[in-house]
């Protein structure tokens, strides 16, 4: 079975997990945690990297140091893997849900400002102006843009509308180490982004995750927050509800080694969306996720759309090539059906029903996605 996506162990990994393991040094102190948070925010662009446990509980913790609270809502797109959603409902917050733009898959900017001009009113609050919807009277604290497969929307124009109605940016850039918009890295257009380096990542501690921010202030008090909110090195005074959110010496000292490996892992990524796209250009009725001339996307998950998802899943992943679908829109899922979702015509459903992601490993080989390629033409050719 060629493997969706599976992490490319082959540098110096052994090597300092056995210096991990040698000295002793396996939990959450170590030299490793401190070489990651700073090898990650000097690749973003960003001053401070804050490690912790993986990008769910990054993102938990971004919302809290802005202040989210359980009488707010945070806006995401509807379309985004469930830790998303997860973590806004951690801190008690509703989401409002925005449809997806139908060609590059990212929140619908346009649908967003349309909303958010009908639908709010902006107060004085403690010296700040904030948003609230005018019907619940809730506060519209945040927005959490979200990188989906890497690809990124027009962060200018997210950019604007975030200052416009006075909302804190947290980008979800969990799917996004490597992507850029106008020569900007994902993760370092808000206050907060959060990394991902869970298995199937372009690069992997197994499980683990990166904030950064420009902000020397938030980014001392989210490495409190993620240690237990502990005051003293000697004794066990806290000051506030802290989270058990460490990233461990030794998986940090796996994603050492696997940012030395990451400008390989990137270009192979990228020579990966390339071979697909120019392999399945007209095949079938094969539609690819849009990149705009401004993005350099990761290339982290190849999909594409086709009328035929249900049938090509199916028919690869009995010959081979494992093959997944899209996440199911957050609005469907039973948890958030009652929450707002902002829509003209359901393109998240559009998208969830067509889309397939197929064989994307940073180390994928020639030979395998030759093999991938001749599957899907062989199933346009002999099933349609």
């Amino acid at each position: 079975m060629i493997p969706l996506s599976v992490p490319y162990l082959n540098g110096n990994e052994w090597k300092y997990v056995k210096d991990c393991l040698d000295t002793g040094w396996i939990s959450s102190a170590g030299s490793y945690v401190t070489q990651f948070e700073e090898q990650i925010a000097s690749f973003v662009g960003a001053k401070y990297g804050i490690a912790c446990m993986n990008g769910t509980v990054g993102l938990h913790i971004a919302q809290i140091l802005a202040g989210v609270t359980s009488e707010d809502y945070v806006i995401a797109p509807n379309i985004t893997f469930i830790a998303t959603l997860n973590a806004i409902k951690y801190t008690g917050a509703s989401p409002i849900l925005i449809d997806v733009d139908p060609h590059s898959w990212q929140m619908d900017l346009n649908l967003l400002e349309n909303f958010l001009d009908e639908n709010v009113v902006i107060k004085e609050s403690q010296g700040f102006s904030q948003s609230y919807h005018k019907t619940t009277n809730k506060r519209i604290k945040a927005i959490m843009p979200v990188h989906v497969l890497g690809n990124m929307g027009d962060m200018n124009k997210l950019m604007k509308i975030a200052s416009k109605f006075h909302l804190d940016v947290i980008e979800d850039s969990t799917e996004a180490l490597g992507s850029y918009f106008q020569k900007k890295h994902a993760g370092s257009f808000g206050k907060f982004g959060v990394f991902s380096f869970n298995g199937n990542k372009i690069i992997s501690t197994g499980g683990g995750g990166v904030i950064v921010t420009d902000d020397e202030e938030l980014a001392k008090k989210a490495k409190h927050l993620t240690t237990q909110a502990k005051v003293s090195s000697m004794e066990y005074i806290h000051d506030e509800i802290g989270y058990n959110y460490r990233l461990v010496n030794v998986l940090a000292a796996i994603g050492v080694a696997q940012m030395e490996e990451f400008p390989k892992l990137l270009a192979s990524k990228r020579k990966m969306d390339s071979y697909y796209r120019t392999q399945l250009n007209g095949v079938g009725d094969i539609e690819f996720q849009e990149v705009s001339d401004e993005v350099d996307a990761n290339c982290w998950l190849f999909t594409f759309k086709t009328k035929y998802m249900r049938q090509l899943l199916n028919f690869l992943n009995d010959n081979g090539v494992q093959s997944r679908p899209f996440w199911m829109p957050m609005n469907q899922l039973e948890m958030f059906k009652n929450d707002i979702f902002i829509s003209n015509d359901n393109q998240s459903e559009q998208v969830y029903a067509s889309s397939i992601s197929i064989p994307s490993s940073a180390g994928i080989s020639l030979q395998e996605m030759e093999t991938v390629v001749s599957k899907i033409k062989l199933f346009y050719s002999s099933n349609i």
